[in-house]
């Protein structure tokens, strides 16, 4: 069985696309759409920004999506018998399955890069990833920084062997010491512009759950894995709670992957920029076949 997922923020590069809009009409259409939309043109900033001006939340997001959902339809028959997406990943992989428009997934991303921007301006917040340490352990030094009165905790269980923590700077920064200290291989803080998936994204999860109330969803064409739980779904009210849950909750890909493997799983299929996943995947379930979708 063939599983398609699709990336988050940090796979993005520059110049990503642009062999889509010049090579193909419909994807030059899809791209226009998408700037006409959004009110600003994407596209030059993504065909021709600096990488600064990629890595801004609100520019990272919808690009990322544009990208994925974009190469996604290049594939005619959409085959796919599961679909998750890494974080932001998880809109793209709702369009691919039907669950959303593409209208109405680039709006909600929008809408959730501008929300997150916002929050993360709020306070000092920061990400580390954190190699070659147990999750338990990870998720004592979490627990123990928080209630001294700091914020840290486990944002994205990427693969066995690394996870991501998110809080504020001081938070993060006092955690990676204590990691390193504890056996930690490395913990390195991460060019991100705030702390995603953590407790200080919570300013921006009531607009984005009201822009999801407000959106129609479809019944998807395959199960969705999803990244609060690592649990398929189908269920179009389960779908949405979860979404806005996302926000403030881990990233649990390891768990979401190996749920994937265990319900049949047997070949992974990346779908947009980069090939993080793919490497994560072959890190969670050396087993299985990999590959990416080639325009």
């Amino acid at each position: 069985m063939t599983a398609y997922v699709f990336p988050g923020q940090g796979s993005q590069f520059r110049g990503m696309g642009f062999d889509l809009y010049q090579r193909s009409a419909p994807a030059k259409a899809m791209f226009d759409r998408a700037n006409d939309i959004l009110g600003f043109e994407i596209t030059k900033i993504m065909f021709e920004g600096s990488d600064d001006e990629l890595k801004q939340t609100d520019v990272t997001q919808p690009a990322i999506f544009l990208h994925s959902v974009i190469l996604a339809s290049t594939l005619g028959h959409f085959d796919a018998g599961m679909v998750a997406g890494h974080s932001l990943g998880e809109f793209s992989a709702l369009v691919a399955s039907g669950a959303l428009s593409f209208e109405d997934g680039l709006r909600l991303v929008s809408k959730r890069a501008q929300a997150m921007q916002r929050a993360c301006e709020l306070a000092p917040s920061a990400m580390a990833a954190v190699l070659a340490l147990a999750d338990a352990e990870i998720e004592a030094i979490c627990a123990q920084i928080t209630a001294d009165g700091e914020v840290v905790v486990a944002a994205n269980y990427n693969c066995p062997g690394q996870v991501v923590i998110s809080g504020s700077v001081n938070g993060v920064n006092l955690a990676c010491e204590k990691m390193k200290t504890a056996g930690a291989k490395r913990a390195l803080l991460l060019p991100v512009g705030g702390a995603f998936h953590s407790p200080l994204m919570e300013p921006a999860r009531a607009e984005l759950a009201a822009a999801i109330e407000n959106t129609e969803f479809g019944q998807p064409r395959c199960p969705v894995y999803q990244n609060v739980n690592a649990q398929p779904s189908v269920n179009i009210a389960a779908i949405k709670q979860n979404l806005v849950l996302q926000l403030t909750a881990p990233v649990r890909w390891t768990q979401s992957v190996q749920g994937m493997v265990a319900d049949g799983a047997t070949h992974f299929v990346e779908c947009g920029p980069g090939k993080v996943l793919q490497g994560l995947v072959k890190k969670i379930a050396p087993q299985a076949e990999v590959s990416g979708v080639v325009f």
